[in-house]
């Protein structure tokens, strides 16, 4: 006897209400199987090496020895986290932390943005190209090129910008061994380095406007500012905010190979922030538990930011996330 087929009744935007038939998921994923053999891979990927690993966390609570094992060295609740806030390191890390990751979202977030309408106003394509190709160039230099790159310009001895600064008869300045510089100088290689990558985004989502919609305002007298403020942004307004999510959901997350690099004794007081402090405490002085605890802070931290923006985003008449 053949199976009795179920309908949902579902009602579209126009008001309309239309039966669709409900397929098993067996079925379902018979009927797409290259697809989720395709998904496999990722899917394998994030079990193993995202999920899998978040076990370890365990050791956050405990006095972490290795010769113990994880299972069998002693539970401390959460003493590691009482350590770690009671610490006179936690404030240091905080500001410094906060005011690098700030200081990106206030002039390294909207770069992007910007140099993507200044390119999408080019009418020349072979000249937009041209651009484009030089920009992106930045993006796939190593941190340790644009480390060499910082020392060879901003060098108190040689440097060639503080060459230029003697030349004229004032000071060198000492941008590589000064905590005042740190974070401008953090945030200036963001600028250069990520900038033009940034933008490939952006133009993909200004790539789907409607180009009718330019010729109307053409016609109606817009300008190219005007056209630029209400059709260019709105359009890309939606990719933006969820951008904008997670660069708030990774506020604590300031890039530990950059700032490693760029870091001395001169700029300490600058330059520590929660991922070198985790590698400092972690790897070289083996506090494994108390490190763990450190990055389980830093992970809860973002969720929160995460969810709160989105949420905030969601209020706010915007799609969100999810």
């Amino acid at each position: 006897m053949a199976k009795k087929e179920k309908y949902v009744e579902i009602t579209t935007t126009t008001g309309n209400v239309v039966r669709q038939r409900v397929v098993p998921l067996s079925t379902y994923i018979m009927q797409h199987k290259w697809l989720y053999i395709l998904l496999l891979p990722g899917l394998i990927y994030f079990i193993m090496f995202r999920y899998v690993p978040m076990a370890g966390l365990v050791i956050a609570f405990k006095n972490y020895s290795p010769f113990l094992g994880v299972w069998d060295s002693p539970w401390v609740g959460f003493d590691n986290f009482v350590k770690f806030f009671s610490n006179n390191d936690f404030g240091m890390l905080l500001k410094n932390t906060l005011g690098i990751s700030l200081l990106q979202l206030a002039f390294y977030f909207p770069a992007p943005i910007i140099l993507s309408l200044l390119l999408n106003e080019i009418r020349h394509s072979w000249y937009k190209r041209t651009i484009q190709t030089f920009i992106y160039i930045p993006h796939f230099v190593s941190w340790v090129i644009v480390a060499s790159l910082s020392y060879q310009l901003f060098s108190t001895e040689d440097g060639l910008i503080n060459m230029l600064v003697k030349a004229t008869g004032a000071s060198a300045i000492p941008i590589l061994s000064s905590a005042k510089y740190f974070w401008g100088l953090i945030v200036g290689q963001d600028i250069w380095k990520e900038t033009g990558y940034g933008t490939i985004i952006y133009l993909a989502a200004l790539a789907g406007v409607d180009q009718e919609m330019y010729e109307a305002a053409r016609v109606d007298g817009a300008g190219r500012w005007k056209m630029m403020w209400y059709i260019t942004l709105p359009a890309i307004k939606s990719t933006i905010i969820i951008l904008l999510i997670m660069r708030v959901g990774s506020l604590l997350n300031t890039g530990y190979e950059q700032i490693f690099l760029m870091r001395n004794d001169l700029n300490i007081a600058a330059s520590e922030v929660f991922d070198t402090y985790v590698y400092t405490k972690g790897i070289i002085n083996a506090q494994y538990s108390f490190s763990t605890a450190v990055g389980l802070f830093k992970s809860i931290v973002g969720m929160i930011m995460v969810l709160g923006s989105n949420w905030i985003a969601k209020k706010a008449g915007e799609s969100g996330i999810y």
